[in-house]
Order: structure tokens, then sequence, then C-alpha cells
């Protein structure tokens, strides 16, 4: 399926204010980047690297006044999220050396406090993808999916002492359940076309079977279109949009994905 999302982003800046944006996808397994656009108003010097996790990152400084960035992007995307029922745990030993770290406790998802709980919400399933597969349910049964509900990033602690959460929120606490039963796990940021009320969203992918695969909780949740923007251990390593110095928030942020035919095809 055809997609395009765009991102607008308006500031106002009381200070030169140093920014470091993640706000580019990248092609991969399930997405094709066809067309991109990428602007800023006034448009300023942009360095572009790429993180620890290959996410591509732009560095820039905000100058003085009213700034605004505006991305859009065209994706052809898989139909349909791949699904795996029985697909195997990879024991430790196994695993490539780039997964070992999303098997670990992270700022938001402190998975060394879940173990009992995880092996309660997935007894009596084969490991690997279907303990993912029941986490992924449990979430979507028990927590309370409440978009506007937090701002700020809540760690999976606070999500399951409180039992309500945004997108955000969901995937920090399966994450958090996933690691606690050696299954790494990762929090993927990006956008869901379909997704009300429209924002960007976030999710998590599991490793197992020798690959990763998608979970996403949220009851908006569509069987395809998503297309991912960054990866990282938790919500610390993907924002959008990092600012230093005074607070500059945006004044306004619009998000917009839509189904689209290209002319050609």
């Amino acid at each position: 399926m055809w997609l395009r999302a765009s991102c607008e982003l308006q500031f106002e800046i009381t200070v030169p204010t140093p920014l470091i944006l993640m706000l580019r996808p990248r092609s991969g397994a399930q997405q094709w980047i066809a067309r991109e656009e990428y602007a800023f108003s006034p448009r300023l010097h942009v360095e572009e690297f790429s993180d620890l996790y290959g996410n591509l990152c732009q560095r820039l400084v905000a100058p003085v006044g009213a700034f605004s960035i505006r991305t859009q992007v065209e994706v052809l995307t898989a139909d349909y999220v791949d699904r795996c029922p029985g697909a195997e745990f990879i024991e430790i030993q196994n695993l490539p050396q780039g997964v070992l770290n999303f098997l670990l406790p992270s700022r938001y998802c402190e998975s060394e406090q879940f173990n009992h709980m995880a092996l309660e919400i997935t007894a009596g399933q084969k490991l690997g993808y279907d303990q993912v597969a029941c986490i992924e349910n449990w979430l979507r049964n028990n927590i309370l999916y409440q978009p506007g509900s937090g701002d700020l990033p809540v760690s999976a602690v606070g999500v399951n002492a409180r039992q309500v959460g945004v997108c955000r929120d969901l995937a920090h606490l399966g994450i958090a359940l996933c690691r606690a039963l050696s299954i790494p796990a990762r929090l993927v940021v990006g956008y869901l076309e379909g997704l009300e009320p429209m924002d960007m969203h976030a999710w998590f992918e599991a490793y197992v079977g020798g690959r990763w695969y998608t979970f996403d909780a949220t009851p908006t949740a569509s069987p395809g279109a998503y297309i991912a923007i960054g990866y990282g251990r938790d919500a610390a390593d993907v924002a959008v949009c990092n600012q230093f110095g005074p607070p500059a928030s945006p004044l306004k942020q619009v998000v917009k994905v839509e189904q689209f035919f290209p002319k050609d095809a």
C-alpha cells in the first residue's frame, strides 16, 4: 500500500537553540521510501548523521523568532504486518550481537522488575512469538489506552501502577515484559494511517524466530499502514525532536497520514 505522511512543527524561539531531530524514515524490509521533502523556514545549515541504532538524525541551531519544520514522505509499505505464530524463542547464545542491547533494562523499561509478572501472563504459551502475542493481548485488555493522558514518557513500572497510558506507555510495558522473558524488544516511533486522534505513533518489536516482528497493543492499530522513523531501547532514544536550552516546545504540531495511488501505478 502507498502512504503519504507529513509532519509540521512550528516554534517561537527566544534564543538560538540547538535541536536534534529524527524525522526521516529509511527504506527497510517493510517499507520503501519513494519520495521525500524536508524544509526549514527560515532556511539554515543542517548536519545529518546516523545514531547508534541507524536512525537518520538532523542537527541544527534554530534561530530566534518564528521557526518551522515541514516534512513529507511517500512510502510503499507492506499491506499487512507480518505475523508468525509459533516462531521460536532464540537462546541468548545464538542471538546476533546487535540484538543483545535490547535484552537489558533501560530508562523507561525496568525489565528486571517484571520477571514474575511476565511468567504469569504467558503461562502455558510456547516460548517465543506466542509469548509476545500473549503480552500484546494482555496489554490491550488490561491497560487503558487514553490518548492525551500524558505528555511526558512514563516508565513501565509507572504504567503498570496506574493502568492507563498513551501508545508509547503501552509499548514501554510490553518491552519490559518481553525483556523479562529474555526476548529482545525495542521501541519504534513513526506514523500509523487511521490513528485517532492523528499524531506520531509508537509501538514495539520483538526478536523471535530470527527476525523482528511488530506488536501494537493500542486498539486503533491497523493490520498494516505503518511507517517506521526511529528505533531504540525506549523513548529516550527515539524522540523526534530534542531541544537544548530554554524550553522551545512546538506551538503547533500537525501530523497527517493518508493512502494514495501513484499516477504511474
